[in-house]
């Protein structure tokens, strides 16, 4: 049988116009301690993206958010971040922040298969 884990997971949310409070679903952060798991996905619809803005800098937003996936991946020269063990590393990415990339409060879940479930949010909650 296979061991069931907890998770929690937070979405990743671009904010063209901060003041305006507007946002556009990008990505997923999935964290599990007991499996010492953490997974950042994400896309950006430049289209949708500008609907919200039309002079937005999508490139610096995919440098962003690329440095959040490193981070969560503990890639060496990312930053002292990226050095903190794997819980530490997700309340970094989820902590409150008034930038044009923020997350979502966590939300816990139970799963038998972390990738599978951090697909299944990503599609569910982003695509």
């Amino acid at each position: 049988m296979q061991e069931k884990h907890l998770y929690e997971y937070a979405i990743i949310r671009v904010l063209p116009v901060v003041e305006r409070e507007e946002f556009l679903n990008v990505g997923i952060i999935l964290f599990s301690k007991k499996a010492n798991f953490i997974k950042v996905l994400y896309t950006i619809n430049e289209t949708k993206l500008r609907v919200f803005s039309g002079d937005v800098d999508v490139q610096q937003i995919k440098m962003n958010l690329e440095s959040l996936v490193k981070i969560a991946n503990g890639e060496k020269n990312s930053g002292p971040i990226s050095e903190f063990d794997v819980p530490s590393r997700f309340r970094w990415l989820t902590a409150v922040r008034s930038s044009a990339i923020q997350v979502s409060r966590p939300h816990p879940g139970i799963t038998k298969d972390l990738e599978l479930t951090a697909a299944k949010l990503f599609e569910e909650l982003v695509l």
